[in-house]
C-alpha cells in the first residue's frame, strides 16, 4: 500500500504541476547514487526477455530505472520492479510532445537515472517530437556518462545511428520496399543517441514474424544513398529475443528467436526511386542462444535470394 501511495502521489503531482510530462514512481522516492556499468540491451519487440532487464539493471547497479515512453501508463513498472526488487526504483516518464521534451524538469529525471529503457510505441514519434530536444541532450549525457540504454520495437529501432523513421502513419513492407526503395512511405533519419557500438547501423525489431528482410535490403539502400558508410549494416531482431551488448563490445543474444547481423558489401547495384531494387550478397550473420550460422539474400529487380539450402530467408 505504501508503494502504491507513493506512485499515485507523484503521477499526480506531475500531472497538476507539469502538464507536459507524466511521471510515475514507485519504491525508493530518494535517488540513487551509484557507479554504472555501460552497456545497450535491445528487444526486438513482442513478448519482452526477462533476462535483458535483469542484465539493465545489474550494469545501472541497481539504481534508479527509468521507462521513457511517448503514450502508455506506467505497466512497465511492477514488471521491472518485481525482476530487479533491489532496484532503487522504478519509474515511467510520458513524454508526448516537443514541449515535454523540452521541459527542464524531464531532462533533470533522465539524469539521475541510472538505466534507461525506451518502451515500444512509434518511433515516428520519438523522432519527430524528441530530435533536437533536452531529452534528446539528456540521453546522450546518460550514454556518455556510462548509464545502461536499452529499447524494444520502436524503442530499440531510434538507439541505432540510422533509423527508419516511419514518419507516414502507413509502416512499410518487405514487398512495398524492394518494389520501391524511395516509396514515400519508407523515411530515414538520424538515431536519437550517439553509441559509437552503434554506429553505421540501422536496426529492425520484429524481424522474422513480419518478414521483414526485404525492406532491411531497401534501407541499406536508403542509408548508402543518404551518405552513410560504404557497406552499411542492419541489426534485425526477433521478436521476444535480445541482444545485450556490454561496454566492451561483447554481445550475447537472449530469448526465443535469432539476432540478424546483415553486413553489405558495398553500393547497391540498382538504388533508385520508383526501381524495383538490385542488391547482391548481402551478408547475414544468423546468431540464437544456441548458435551462429551464415548465408547471404539478394535483391533481384524486388526478388530476394538466399545461399541458405532450399532458398530459406531466415
Amino acid at each position: 500500500m505504501r508503494l502504491f501511495f507513493l506512485t499515485a502521489l507523484i503521477a499526480v503531482s506531475a500531472f497538476g504541476a507539469k502538464s507536459n510530462y507524466d511521471y510515475f514512481r514507485t519504491g525508493n522516492s530518494a535517488n540513487a547514487v551509484r557507479t554504472t556499468a555501460g552497456g545497450v540491451m535491445l528487444i526486438g519487440g513482442g513478448t519482452d526477455v526477462d533476462v535483458a532487464f535483469q542484465q539493465l539493471c545489474a550494469w545501472g547497479a541497481n539504481g534508479d530505472v527509468l521507462v521513457i515512453r511517448a503514450t502508455g501508463t506506467d505497466a512497465y513498472n511492477p514488471y521491472i520492479a518485481g525482476l530487479c526488487p533491489s532496484a532503487n526504483s522504478v519509474a515511467t516518464l510520458v513524454v508526448p510532445t516537443t514541449a515535454g521534451a523540452n521541459d527542464p524538469a524531464v531532462a533533470n529525471i533522465i539524469n539521475n537515472a541510472e538505466a534507461i529503457f525506451i518502451a515500444g510505441g512509434d518511433q515516428g514519434t520519438y523522432i519527430s517530437q524528441w530530435t533536437g530536444t533536452g531529452l534528446q541532450t539528456a540521453l546522450n549525457n546518460a550514454r556518455s556518462a556510462g548509464r545502461p540504454l536499452g529499447g524494444t520495437s520502436a524503442g530499440m529501432m531510434v538507439l541505432s545511428e540510422w533509423v527508419y523513421s516511419a514518419l507516414l502513419p502507413k509502416g512499410i513492407t518487405s514487398s512495398q520496399a524492394l518494389a520501391d526503395p524511395f516509396s514515400r512511405y519508407l523515411t530515414i533519419a538520424r538515431g536519437l543517441v550517439n553509441i559509437p557500438l552503434l554506429q553505421g547501423a540501422i536496426s529492425d525489431s520484429h524481424f522474422g514474424a513480419r518478414d521483414r528482410t526485404g525492406r532491411d535490403l531497401a534501407f541499406l539502400c536508403r542509408v548508402y544513398a543518404a551518405g552513410g558508410p560504404t557497406n552499411p549494416r542492419s541489426i534485425a531482431i526477433d521478436e521476444a529475443t535480445a541482444l545485450l551488448i556490454n561496454s566492451s563490445g561483447v554481445s550475447t543474444v537472449v530469448g526465443a528467436g535469432a539476432v540478424y547481423f546483415l553486413q553489405a558489401p558495398g553500393a547497391p547495384q540498382t538504388c533508385a526511386a520508383g526501381v524495383p531494387l538490385t542488391y547482391l550478397n548481402v551478408g547475414v550473420q544468423k546468431v540464437t542462444a544456441g548458435g551462429t550460422s551464415a548465408y547471404t539474400v539478394s535483391a533481384t529487380s524486388g526478388v530476394l535470394s538466399s545461399t541458405q539450402a532450399g532458398g530459406a530467408i531466415y
